[in-house]
């Protein structure tokens, strides 16, 4: 495939959606609150929309199709499961922090003010560092897609993502995010249809790759295969934990118009998520069945590449662009709205238009250390995992306290160390030769649970849930 056209369409691709978020974004956007959180202005359609294509990153096009080589249908369903999992979530969660907080921006600011500081820095650390790790994955994930079609290089694809991902995000916020991702949902979804058809057409259907598992790797296509019930039953906790730390779906809470919408969108791109993860795996599965998952962590590449022609080569290319675009724009503006809020409750006397200077100026700073990793092509897995336990080890006790008025700051900050400690211990090391991941992430999770539980029978002094309506207010210029 041609370099010259591959970066083209990119290119060509990231000038419209700039120009088209920044255009939209001269009308819709007035004041700090607009940039933030688009308070109450999305219906359940477009809730909906917006939560698919922030959700479906080009992670879909790795992680998927990775996991099902040995992992098999356990890890396919697991990881499919965690996937949407999340959504169901945040229906039951962002239900009660728009009742106790209904004037909110971020999870940051309930954390503050339930638990106080010391849980409120660790939550804080663990929110920016995973959405930097993630925002640097997709890139790099992007990057990676260039490279294999056409040999682009890594800068070039990373610069041409970032710059048009920085210029309408920058300006225009959530709300240029919004409108963004309602139109990259629409090109997306049919753009994953036709990757798919086109793939079982080019391979031949599915019994070229049934035929190779039965003799290479039968068990991968039992549900009882330990290691992919294993696998599978990580994922789950993974990527459900990690998920309730990410701020862009946050600002979709309060970007709802009301909780019927905000149920209906987050229900809807559930039930969308789940079987277009569970489809992208079984290229992991035909990988395996075909001989071709030498290199599992590209393996949808080796199976599809040099049997596509170059106009579905090209509509690879643009899907992948999309998927990144629609997750980055949702990271940046999440990571930015962190700023602002955080900002404001550090410097009370900033005025909203500094804020947003503020927040602008942060974003744009963020992209010199994402090019740099972006560039190098740096596996950043690993990084990923040490994430997704600390999320693991922090997301009970983070939301249990929405809920019971017993528990206390310091239980909280207690009972994520502890989880966090008993992980670690057997944390697998960078070469995953030693340690289980399986067994760190339910460690973490479980006693978190059993220290926080341990802590409410305890305690005796409550915590005034009323209070926290009152402790937050809109950002006023």
């Amino acid at each position: 495939m041609s370099g010259t056209a591959v970066v083209g369409l990119l290119a060509v691709a990231a000038i419209v959606f700039a120009v088209a978020g920044i255009v939209y974004s001269r009308r819709a956007v007035g004041n700090l609150e607009d940039y933030i959180t688009a308070r109450g202005s999305m219906g359940g359609a477009a809730t909906a929309a917006t939560l698919v294509a922030s959700g479906m990153g080009a992670w879909i096009l790795f992680g998927p199709v990775e996991a099902a080589t040995w992992g098999g249908l356990p890890a396919i369903i697991g990881y499919a499961l965690g996937s949407a999992l999340p959504a169901l979530a945040f229906i039951a969660l962002g239900r009660r922090l728009r009742k106790l907080m209904p004037e909110g921006h971020s999870l940051t600011e309930y954390v503050f003010h339930r638990y106080g500081r010391p849980m409120y820095s660790l939550t804080l650390i663990v929110m920016v560092f995973y959405m930097f790790i993630f925002l640097a994955a997709e890139i790099t994930g992007m990057a990676l897609i260039a490279s294999l079609v056409a040999g682009v290089p890594l800068w070039t694809t990373a610069l041409i993502v970032l710059a048009a991902t920085l210029a309408y995000t920058t300006y225009g916020g959530l709300r240029a995010s919004i409108f963004t991702d309602k139109v990259q949902t629409i090109l997306i979804v049919p753009l994953l249809a036709t990757l798919l058809a086109g793939g079982y057409v080019l391979l031949g259907g599915t019994a070229p790759t049934m035929s190779g598992l039965a003799e290479s790797a039968p068990e991968l296509l039992g549900l009882g295969y330990l290691p992919g019930l294993e696998g599978g039953a990580t994922f789950l906790i993974a990527l459900v934990a990690a998920n309730l730390f990410h701020q862009g779906y946050w600002q979709r809470i309060y970007a709802a118009r009301d909780e019927r919408a905000m149920t209906g969108g987050f229900l809807a791109s559930a039930v969308v998520i789940i079987p277009i993860v569970f489809a992208m795996g079984l290229f992991g599965l035909a990988a395996v069945g075909l001989g071709r998952a030498e290199t599992p962590s590209v393996a949808l590449f080796s199976v599809l590449l040099d049997a596509m022609p170059p106009v579905l080569v090209l509509a690879l290319v643009l899907l992948g662009f999309l998927l990144v675009m629609s997750s980055a724009d949702t990271l940046i503006n999440g990571l930015a709205s962190i700023v602002a809020v955080d900002a404001k409750r550090a410097m009370p006397g900033t005025s909203a238009s500094t804020l947003l200077r503020l927040s602008r100026c942060s974003t744009l700073l963020m992209a010199i250390p994402l090019l740099v990793i972006a560039s190098q092509g740096y596996s950043v897995l690993y990084l990923f995992l040490v994430a997704d336990l600390v999320c693991a080890a922090a997301v009970f006790p983070v939301f249990l306290g929405l809920f019971s008025e017993r528990y206390t700051g310091l239980a909280a900050t207690i009972s994520t160390l502890a989880g966090l400690f008993a992980g670690w211990l057997i944390f697998p090391n960078p070469a995953m030769t030693e340690g289980s991941l399986f067994f760190s992430f339910v460690a973490a999770l479980g006693v978190s649970v059993v220290v926080s539980f341990a802590a409410v029978a305890l305690t005796s002094r409550r915590f005034d849930m009323k209070s926290l309506a009152s402790s937050v207010r809109y950002i006023e210029d």
